[in-house]
Order: C-alpha cells, then sequence, then structure tokens
C-alpha cells in the first residue's frame, strides 16, 4: 500500500503549528510557534492578539518545516485543518491557509476536531486497538469515551458543569498564579502537602463528571480566609485541590473499565500532561492489569501532529470536505 502523507494545521488557540505525518502514526516533522509569552503579559489569552499572531507567523512555520524535510507541498497527499473547536479568529486563519494550499496545489481537504486530534495523538505511541477506553481531560472536555473501532464514539460520562482544565484555570486564576494556569497548580502542588478538606466532586457510582463545586469550594476557601486576615498556603491548597481532582478522575476511570471490561485506555488533552495524572493512571493500569496508553509531553498541548494523525483514517474514508469550510468555536466531538 502507498505511503500517505498529511500535511496537518493546528491554529485553535495560541499555537501555530503545521507537520507532516505519514501513514498517521509516523510523525516526519512539526514546527510550533508559540505565543504563550505574550499572552501571558495579559493573564491569558486575548483573541484579537492570537489571530493577529498566527497571521503573521503562519508562512513561517510552513517554510521553517519544509526546510526541515526537505519536502514540498506537492509530495503531500492531503491538507489537514483544526475546524474545531477553538477561538474563532484563530482558527480561521488555518482554516483559510489550509483551504488556500488545498485549491493552489489541488490536493484533498480534510477537516479535523481538535478532540479528535488529542484522541489519534495516541497513534504516536502505538496503534490504538479497539476497543478501547477514552479518558478526555482538556480545558473544554471531559468525557469517558468508549471507541470499538476509528470514530466510532460511545460517550459514557461527560462533564456537567466545567471541565477538569477549565477548573484548574479558575483555580490558579484566584491562587493569583500566572497564565497558564494549570502547569502553575502542579508545579505549587509538588511543594505543597494534602492538608485542605475539600469536598469530593460528583461522589457517587455514576460514569458523569461535575468539578463546579470543588471550584466554588476553593474560592470560597480563599475568600474567607482573606476576610480573616488568615494567610492562605498556596502550595497546601493547590495539591489539596489537585489531590482531589486528579483522584475523581481515576475513581471514575476505574469505575468506566470494571463495567465495561475493556481493558485497553488511552488519554487525550492538554490535562494529560499532569504529572500527578499520569503517575495515578499508571498505578491504575498496573492494578486492573489496563493496556495504558498516554502520549507523550509534547504531544499533549496543541500540536499539528495529532491533527495528521486524526486526519488518516478520514483519508482512507474518503471523508474530504471543500472550500466552504468554515470553522466553528464550538461543537461537540461525536458530531
Amino acid at each position: 500500500m502507498k505511503d500517505v502523507y498529511i500535511l496537518g494545521i493546528e491554529s485553535s488557540c495560541d499555537e501555530t503549528s503545521i507537520s507532516i505525518v505519514k501513514n498517521g502514526y509516523i510523525e516526519i516533522a512539526t514546527t510550533i510557534s508559540t505565543q504563550m509569552d505574550t499572552h501571558a503579559l495579559y493573564g491569558g489569552v486575548v483573541p484579537e492578539i492570537a489571530s493577529r499572531m498566527h497571521t503573521e507567523n503562519i508562512t513561517l512555520v510552513l517554510e521553517d518545516l519544509l526546510n526541515k524535510t526537505n519536502m514540498n507541498i506537492s509530495q503531500v497527499d492531503a491538507i489537514a485543518v483544526t475546524y474545531a473547536p477553538g477561538l474563532l479568529g484563530s482558527l480561521l486563519v488555518g482554516i483559510e491557509f489550509a483551504k488556500t494550499l488545498s485549491l493552489v496545489y489541488n490536493k484533498p481537504l480534510i477537516a479535523v476536531h481538535h478532540i479528535s486530534g488529542h484522541i489519534f495523538a495516541n497513534n504516536l505511541v502505538k496503534k490504538i486497538e479497539y476497543p478501547t477506553i477514552a479518558l478526555i481531560v482538556s480545558g473544554g472536555h471531559t468525557e469517558l469515551v468508549k471507541m470499538t473501532s476509528d470514530y466510532d464514539f460511545e460517550v459514557l460520562g461527560t462533564t456537567l458543569d466545567d471541565a477538569i482544565g477549565e477548573c484548574f484555570d479558575k483555580v490558579a486564576r484566584v491562587l493569583d498564579l500566572k497564565y497558564p494556569g494549570g502547569p502553575n497548580i502542579e508545579r505549587l502542588a509538588k511543594l505543597g502537602k494534602n492538608n485542605y478538606r475539600l469536598p469530593i466532586p460528583m461522589n457517587n457510582n455514576e460514569l458523569n463528571f461535575s468539578f463546579s463545586g470543588l471550584k466554588s469550594s476553593v474560592i470560597n476557601l480563599v475568600h474567607n480566609e482573606l476576610q480573616r486576615g488568615n494567610k492562605i498556603n498556596k502550595e497546601d491548597l493547590a495539591c489539596s485541590f489537585q489531590t482531589i481532582a486528579i483522584d475523581e478522575l481515576i475513581r471514575k476511570t476505574h469505575l468506566a473499565i470494571k463495567q465495561t471490561g475493556i481493558k485497553r485506555l488511552i488519554v487525550a488533552g492538554g490535562v494529560s500532561a499532569n504529572s500527578y495524572l499520569r503517575d495515578k493512571l499508571e498505578e491504575l493500569s498496573k492494578e486492573l492489569n489496563v493496556d495504558l496508553s498516554i502520549p507523550p509531553l509534547k504531544y499533549c498541548t496543541d500540536n499539528a501532529t495529532m491533527i495528521a494523525c486524526a486526519a488518516y483514517p478520514l483519508y482512507l474514508k474518503g471523508e474530504f470536505t471543500n472550500l466552504e469550510l468554515n470553522g466553528k468555536s464550538q461543537e461537540y466531538f461525536l458530531k
């Protein structure tokens, strides 16, 4: 069978990234231009600045990638791009760039959902075997999903309110931690102890998640202590919050494995970069004799490698889109 080279483009938030991947699992090269330092000055991503920087950087990113690979666009078989979800202005920069390449070089265009990209990044570790359970943990998603084949998703449980990544960011903000919040919570938690008593969220045998109560408890605790003139031990509070939040992810994942009897688990989304979560998942996999797959750290955060990987099964199915493709700031990935 002929090798298939897919050029992937990711611009959903504050990373401009382009990658070439062979056969859905072999990374040829990837270039990422991050805007993190710029947005850190404002305490979070500023959409207008993000889209402007994507516009300034995207041709430079492509040029750097092609220099790394000694390839040209005519040698790839398809162009893939993130179309949802994300900051609409940022998405549109990548989409219009992808459509231009598709038109000029007469290459099929493939629309990829950002979360599907995170899922199929696991093929960069080892080929996903089915059936499998996918734990999806990101700024906008917290789900347990059963997969029986490529793009065959069945939701077992989802968040009823805040996603886990969103909860981390909001707690970081109330602790006056700099952007990005999640990694700074993790850094502080390593220095602290689990000394604060916080409620266990959604403490039942359902597979749904709820983190808003835990977030509110942290916010109320901080405000009440400050009103009393007491000093918050940020390290201990970060540790207590992270422990409760991550342990709930583990408990629900344990339930999903037990209820389905499936002995394979893949992890997807930016929060999978959290070292405490990775350690607890390793423990769980050993306890239940589960085949665990977590992408390396460089594939957990936003990147175009995962977009090209997720496009490969769509390429094989001939599921291409046309030049009317538009961006969507919000779209559930199962649609």
